[in-house]
C-alpha cells in the first residue's frame, strides 16, 4: 500500500481522538489523525511524524493533512486504521494469506456480514472452500511484544465470538492482528487492558479458530504485510 505527497513533521499535541498539532516546516498545522485510538506511547510532544499531504486534491476535507506514521525510537509506525485492511487484501489477492485447507483466494469479499456481525473478508477458494477473516491492526508495542488491544473493545469480542460459531460449522475462520512495524518478538493478547478479549481469544484458538500476526514492512511512504510472528496466547 502506497501514500502520495509524503512530508514530515513534529508531533506537538493533540487535543482530541481525531486532530493533532504538528509543526510542519515551521508552520503549526492542525492535521487529521487516521486513527482513533489512544496511541499514547506513540503521539509524544517532540515525536517525527509523516503525514500525507492532500493539496490540490482535498476533495471534500477541511484539513490539508492526515498523520499516517510515527518515529519510535530508531522504528517507524504506520498509525493508519485503515491500513490492515487494505495490506490484507493485497496479501489476499497476491496469494501470501490462504486459510488452512484453501488452494487459493478465487473470490474475495470485505465487510461480509454473517449472523450479527460485519466481518473484514470472506474467502472461497476454486473448491468451493470457504473462509471468513477479521482483520485487527496493531500499533502497541513493549519491549518487542505487540499487544492487542490498546482499549476495551467490546466490538472486538463480538467478531471473534463469531468467529468460533463459523469454525464449528465447518467453515474456515481466521483473526488476523496486522503489526504495523517491524522489530516484533511475538505477538500476545493485552490481558492488562482487556482481560475478557484475552479470553476469548484464548477459546477461539482452543475453537480451532486460526489465530495469525503478521509484522509489516513500513517506510513513510509505504506500508505492506511481512513475515508471521509468533503468538502466545497464555492462561489467563
Amino acid at each position: 500500500m502506497k501514500y502520495s505527497n509524503i512530508c514530515r513533521g513534529k508531533f506537538i499535541k493533540r487535543p482530541n481522538r481525531f486532530v493533532a498539532y504538528v509543526e510542519i516546516d515551521g508552520v503549526k498545522e492542525k492535521v487529521h489523525v487516521k486513527n482513533t485510538g489512544r496511541c499514547k506511547e506513540l503521539l509524544i510532544p517532540g515525536a517525527e511524524v509523516y503525514l500525507e499531504d492532500f493539496k490540490d486534491r482535498m476533495g471534500k476535507r477541511n484539513l490539508r493533512y492526515s498523520l499516517i506514521a510515527v518515529k519510535k525510537g530508531e522504528t517507524i509506525v504506520n498509525m493508519d486504521s485503515q491500513a490492515p485492511n487494505k495490506v490484507v487484501r493485497e496479501a489476499l489477492e497476491g496469494g501470501r494469506i490462504l486459510l488452512e485447507g484453501m488452494e487459493n483466494n478465487e473470490k474475495i469479499k470485505s465487510e461480509y456480514t454473517y449472523g450479527n456481525s460485519r466481518l473484514d473478508f470472506y474467502v472461497e477458494d476454486s473448491r468451493g472452500n470457504k473462509g471468513l477473516i477479521e482483520v485487527k491492526g496493531v500499533t502497541l508495542e513493549e519491549e518487542g511484544v505487540a499487544r492487542f488491544p490498546d482499549a476495551p473493545t467490546q466490538r472486538g469480542i463480538k467478531h471473534i465470538e463469531e468467529l468460533i460459531k463459523i469454525k464449528s460449522r465447518g467453515y474456515g475462520a481466521a483473526i488476523i492482528f496486522v503489526i504495523q512495524m517491524k522489530g516484533i518478538k511475538r505477538f500476545e493478547p493485552n490481558a492488562e487492558r482487556h482481560r475478557e478479549f484475552a479470553e476469548i481469544l484464548k477459546q477461539a484458538a482452543e475453537a480451532g479458530v486460526c489465530i495469525m500476526a503478521l509484522d509489516c514492512i513500513v517506510k513513510p511512504d509505504e506500508i505492506i504485510t511481512d513475515k508471521a510472528i509468533p503468538v502466545q496466547i497464555a492462561a489467563v
